[in-house]
Order: C-alpha cells, then structure tokens, then sequence
C-alpha cells in the first residue's frame, strides 16, 4: 500500500479522484505551519462519506492522505495557474482561501523541498492514477474519470456571493464528449433535485489539472470535475460536522448522476 493515498479497485469503466480529502500533515512540515493552517480549514471534508454509493457500482477510487497545504494535487508540477488572471492557491500553498499564512515566518519550502514533496507526495498519486485509467481503459475500451471537489459556499478570495451548489466543469468541453456533459445536464433538469440543488456548468470551476490533463476525450478517456458547496451536506464551520439528514438528498442525487455516466459509458464503448 502506497503512504500517497488510499485505493480501492473496482471493474467499471468511471474512477473517482479525491484529490483534496487529505487529513495528514507530516511532523516536519507541521512543525512549520501556523495555528491557522493546522485547522485545515481547506479541505474537502467527508467526500468519502457522500459517494460511499461508489460501492454499489464497482467503481475505483482514489483518494489523498495528505492536506493539499503539504502539496495541492489538483496542480501543475510546474505549477502553471489554472485561472490566469484570477486569484489562486499554487501547488506547494503558502496561504489559506482566507489568505492567512500557512506558514510561520521564514519557514515556507524552498525549490528543493518542493521537489521533494512533488516526489513522494503528488507523483505517486498521478502514476496511480494514471495507471487506473489505462487498465480502465483496456478493460472496457473506454474509461470515464469523476474529480470530486468540495468547497465552503462563501469564499470572496474566489467567488462573490453564494457559490452554485454544485457546479460541473468539463474545461469548456475540452475535456468530456460534449454528449456526456449533456446527459449530465438532462439528469439535473429531470431530478426531483432540481428545485433543491442549484447548478452550473464551466461556471468559476471549470476544471482543475485533473481533469484538464486526464480528459482526452480523442482516445475515449474523458474527464470532469464536481466542485460542491458544502453547505448542503455539512456544518462550514470548525470542528466541520457532517450532517447526515442534510446529506441525505444529495447523496441520492449523487448516486443518480453517476448512474448517467455508466450509462453513458456503456453506450460508447469502443471495443
């Protein structure tokens, strides 16, 4: 088992990456961060809790053990933004979504440690994920990968106002079959969900690296990313509570949608 990241293997054509549910925050790069960081007010809390429907479909998953302060996953190697022009957190964060520091004084990683991080932490995690979506691939001749995000409802630094609770990002269809962002689309306009749940597709959240590099929808690898409120299924405030009762709409809405990309899959097979 890799230190990286949890992995449970399954035999549909759709993987699910949750690249940002890390909790873990090695002694020695912990011993550098302020109070603040140590809260991990950024993560994605309790993905694993929302599409633990995965088990009733056979699908892979692949999740993080370290907190995206360590290194952000969902980022370039090269650390290129994903939104130029837009305020962003960078591969190796040196503050929060609320811009406070993650780091005490002088101590933020240098290039080499950087390079290290990116050696024992994001590599590992992209050659598996890597490798997963070409025995995907080789099984059903097609392979279909789900990057689960999640992210408080109010973040100024990103978005004004109340952020779309769940918003779908395909890279402007650079990424998916441009049929399958329309099953998608159908599933939430018929959903008993729809006056519940608000949506957008390519809204603030099109896609991170993820999606945008995984997604080559030429060779029948496609790709998208679901970045979700958290208001709707959890408490936005520390100590971060899921809610059960409040999750329980969602879920059943999840489980929907990924029952659209099965489907979809099964119909588009190339062997």
């Amino acid at each position: 088992m890799n230190h990286a990241y949890h992995f449970c293997s399954g035999n549909s054509p759709l993987l699910i990456s949750m690249p940002h549910v890390g909790t873990q925050i090695p002694p020695e790069i912990a011993c550098n961060m302020t109070p603040e960081a140590l809260l991990m007010p950024d993560v994605d809390w309790h993905l694993g809790l929302l599409y633990d429907v995965v088990k009733d479909y056979d699908i892979s998953t692949l999740s993080a053990k370290y907190m995206r302060y360590v290194i952000d996953l969902n980022r370039s190697p090269n650390d290129i933004s994903l939104y130029p022009g837009q305020d962003t957190t960078g591969l190796c964060p040196i503050d929060t979504f609320a811009k406070q520091p993650v780091y005490l004084k002088e101590r933020t990683p240098d290039e080499a440690e950087i390079q290290n991080r990116i050696d024992m932490y994001w590599k590992p995690y992209h050659d598996k994920l890597e490798s997963e979506l070409q025995r995907i691939h080789a099984m059903h001749g097609i392979a279909l990968l789900w990057d689960a995000h999640s992210i408080a409802s109010h973040v100024p630094r990103f978005f004004s106002g109340k952020l779309p609770d769940l918003n779908f990002g395909t890279a402007d269809l650079q990424s998916c079959d441009a049929s399958l962002q329309e099953a998608l689309m159908a599933t939430m306009q018929n959903s008993v969900y729809i006056k519940e749940y608000s949506h957008v597709f390519n809204g603030r959240f099109k896609g991170g690296y993820i999606t945008r590099h995984y997604g080559v929808p030429t060779v029948n690898i496609h790709a998208l990313q679901l970045e979700m409120s958290q208001c709707i299924y959890m408490q936005e405030e520390p100590p971060y509570k899921y809610d059960h009762h409040l999750a329980k709409d969602i879920k059943s809405l999840l489980g929907d949608l990924l029952e659209t990309c099965l489907l979809w899959a099964s119909r588009h097979k190339t062997n």
